[in-house]
């Protein structure tokens, strides 16, 4: 079968055609491949829509499109603003219907969901969370955002998890009030690479190895961390984005979570237990559009 993907970011929309044949351990084959920049919703949207219908025209029409869109966004199904970002910061696209509009101009059922969670999908299908039931999905870059797995199934409730907004006691030797706007010193207001560079005076790319910047984003995260593993008890934390993709962060964090725990969890104190906890996402950059894909296969499969 043929689908359609899309990972929606606050920067750009990337775009994807695969050939998929069902839900198994073999990834779908990328057959196209576009970007194109979040300016307004109409031109964005129109121009996604003008890549799919061209991609049509060569490989046949898709079966679905999955959408893994920035938020916030609106997932209740029984909501009339289902498949809307909603409350977004971004300029000019608060309340805006997205998950509706290429349902009808591209007349294909259509799966949306946040980014971090399509990318949870594909990790969970084909990447480091295959045959992982229970597992957090984090992305720390422009923000921190989560997808939560348990049970084998996406966690939704009133809303999507924020569990980049978790409210995470600071360091006594930490001064730095945060950034985020809602809740200054949240996770996202203290860790996410905006945060560094206001706090340090240099951008997270920017930062050399050894750097004690290194040091403090890795306790910060693992606090957090913790967190996630008291309340969902999770067999794996991935950690993915621009900040959490640099070498060794995620086997620092690894190991910082079990000082957090100090040995509250008995499962997380077995020798070489802690190695590997946190782990970097096997798909890499690729995980949130082929993460989009296994959406819509979802989708064709239920």
């Amino acid at each position: 079968m043929i689908i359609a993907a899309i990972e929606a970011g606050g920067t750009k929309f990337v775009l994807g055609i695969y050939r998929a044949d069902c839900l198994g351990d073999k990834a779908p084959e990328l057959l196209a491949r576009s970007t194109v920049p979040t300016t307004s919703p109409e031109e964005t949207l129109s121009l996604s829509a003008g890549f799919f219908e061209a991609e049509a025209e060569k490989h046949g029409k898709a079966e679905a499109l999955g959408i893994g869109s920035f938020g916030p966004v609106e997932l209740q199904i029984s909501s009339p603003e289902w498949g809307w970002i909603t409350a977004t910061p971004k300029p000019g696209w608060r309340n805006t219907d997205i998950a509706g509009w290429f349902r009808r101009r591209l007349a294909l059922p259509v799966a949306f969901d946040t980014d971090v969670n399509a990318a949870a999908c594909g990790e969970h299908l084909w990447g480091r969370a295959r045959g992982v039931d229970n597992f957090v999905y984090i992305t720390v870059g422009t923000g921190i955002g989560g997808g939560l797995f348990c049970g084998g199934n996406l966690v939704h409730g009133l809303a999507h998890p924020e569990l980049g907004h978790i409210l995470s006691k600071r360091f006594p030797d930490d001064s730095f009030e945060g950034i985020c706007p809602y809740h200054g010193d949240c996770l996202e207001g203290l860790a996410s690479g905006p945060a560094i560079a206001n706090r340090w005076g240099i951008k997270a790319e920017d930062l050399p190895e050894g750097h004690p910047a290194w040091d403090l984003e890795a306790r910060i995260l693992a606090r957090a961390f913790a967190t996630y593993a008291l309340v969902a008890s999770p067999e794996l934390i991935i950690l993915g984005g621009g900040v959490g993709l640099r070498p060794g962060l995620a086997e620092k964090v690894s190991l910082l979570v079990g000082k957090e725990l100090a040995g509250y969890i008995p499962a997380m104190t077995r020798p070489g237990r802690l190695e590997g906890f946190v782990a970097r996402p096997s798909l890499g950059g690729e995980a949130g559009l082929a993460g989009s894909a296994a959406l819509a296969l979802r989708l064709c499969t239920e």
